[in-house]
């Protein structure tokens, strides 16, 4: 009876939230619940754990979460998912709450859930689900995760024979996950158009989760992963994953698995894991190669974080990313150094505030392959923040920006940076910053005359 008091006063709160303020308050029903009943999440009824999928890792956990879900309902079935993001046990229980009877019975076939890496754990504890894909597990929110082999651990704690894993084949940390498994699904991306090898001296490896002795990679399909073995135990991506995606044609947005050709609307190196991914769970679920293609050819992700303005007979693009781990923000980096034009670049990494303690790391940005572009045709570049401008500034110039156009601005404005950007003869201007800070820019654009792409 404590179960079902506790479900109804939540659904009547998530209710009344709703009421007042329809985009606020999106957890608020699961944080209540489970303050009123930690276990909550344990007493719902008619959730096969076989149709229960968890999706968790450093990078790509929200798009491909989103990608999971939407296969589903495209290829005809019921599903819940918790989309807003809300990776923890309240968003969980939100979910639950949104997709169930008032007598407590989940209403939906399929459940897909985001789970941050080190909740996963609890949460599995009361939602024994039986599908745990693992994008992959690198250097993130240090003040919080602290040494990525921390959450590797966290990890191995969550899993056992009870278990289908899909993990990154080309990804040292998650792939040694397999061990722990009922059952490993590999996917994996083979080499093309867009793999690279490190470009200058602060290529940084990483110690084996095995046994703690170097990897090695052979190149770089993203930062940080690709095919490698350890020095020492021989700890390997396989040679044979159940999924790889071959035949990339970045410019026709297709790639191939298992002899069909797939089409997609996005082709970055990022989005082929996702995919592949995606592919990987799709199949173990029962969808037909059919309803993945049509999924694949239909999806859009729903935050892009790659916008374009106009000001002043100027192109800005605008790239924005959590900045809380470099492979996120090597992506970034990739998409300028791919770009053949004149052009100018800013990067402007600042505090970040999610929780205590506060911090500001520049060590992120020298984890990254800056190289690539200061190799390009750049007019100008910028390293701007409150806070680590000059650390920004000074790992363009070890990568080869010349000296006397790196410019290190002591500001979080916008407004010195695209003045400055602006008296440069290059055509195009290129803005790195964190996702919150996205208003702050786009405002002053729109304020001084710009346009934006639709």
């Amino acid at each position: 009876m404590r179960f079902l008091l506790t479900l109804w006063l939540s659904k009547l709160a998530a209710f009344f939230v709703h009421l007042v303020k329809r985009n606020r308050g999106t957890i608020s029903s699961g944080w209540l619940a489970t303050r009123l009943m930690p276990d909550f999440v344990a007493h719902f009824r008619g959730i096969d754990c076989d149709k229960v999928v968890f999706i968790t890792g450093t990078n790509g956990k929200s798009t491909t979460t989103n990608m999971v879900y939407r296969t589903l309902l495209s290829a005809g079935r019921t599903a819940a998912c918790n989309t807003e993001g809300a990776n923890m046990m309240t968003g969980v229980a939100t979910v639950l709450i949104k997709n169930s009877t008032w007598g407590g019975r989940f209403n939906r076939e399929f459940l897909v859930l985001e789970a941050d890496e080190r909740s996963l754990p609890g949460i599995r504890r009361v939602l024994p689900g039986r599908h745990v894909a693992v994008t992959n597990l690198e250097k993130d929110q240090d003040q919080r995760n602290g040494d990525p082999d921390l959450i590797y651990r966290k990890l191995e704690g969550a899993v056992g024979p009870d278990v289908t894993l899909y993990l990154n084949n080309e990804e040292p940390r998650s792939s040694a996950l397999a061990q722990r498994a009922g059952q490993a699904v590999f996917f994996s991306v083979a080499e093309n158009d867009r793999a690279f090898a490190w470009h200058d001296s602060y290529a940084v490896t990483l110690p084996c989760p095995l046994c703690g002795h170097p990897i090695r990679f052979e190149r770089h399909n993203l930062a940080g992963i690709g095919p490698f073995r350890c020095t020492r135990c021989g700890h390997a991506s396989g040679s044979a994953p159940q999924v790889l995606l071959t035949d990339v044609d970045y410019d026709a947005g297709t790639f191939r698995c298992g002899g069909r050709q797939f089409s997609v609307s996005y082709t970055d190196p990022f989005y082929l894991y996702n995919f592949a991914l995606v592919m990987a769970v799709g199949r173990n679920l029962g969808l037909t190669e059919d309803e993945l293609a049509a999924a694949f050819r239909a999806f859009e992700n729903p935050v892009s974080h790659d916008q374009v303005f106009h000001l002043r007979g100027k192109e800005i693009r605008y790239l924005q990313g959590k900045q809380e781990n470099p492979e996120a923000l090597q992506s970034e980096l990739d998409v300028i150094a791919r770009d053949p034009r004149r052009k100018a670049v800013a990067v402007g990494m600042y505090k970040v505030t999610d929780f205590q303690p506060h911090y500001a790391g520049s060590f992120y940005f020298f984890d990254c392959d800056f190289a690539a572009i200061a190799q390009g045709d750049v007019a100008a570049y910028v390293a701007f923040s409150e806070t680590v401008c000059y650390d920004l500034a000074a790992r363009m110039i070890y990568a080869g920006a010349p000296e006397d156009k790196v410019t290190a601005l002591d500001t979080d404005d916008p407004g010195p940076v695209l003045e400055l950007l602006e008296k440069t003869d290059a055509p195009v201007i290129y803005i790195l910053t964190n996702t919150k800070h996205f208003g702050l820019i786009s405002d002053y654009i729109l304020t001084h005359g710009g346009t934006r792409d639709a």
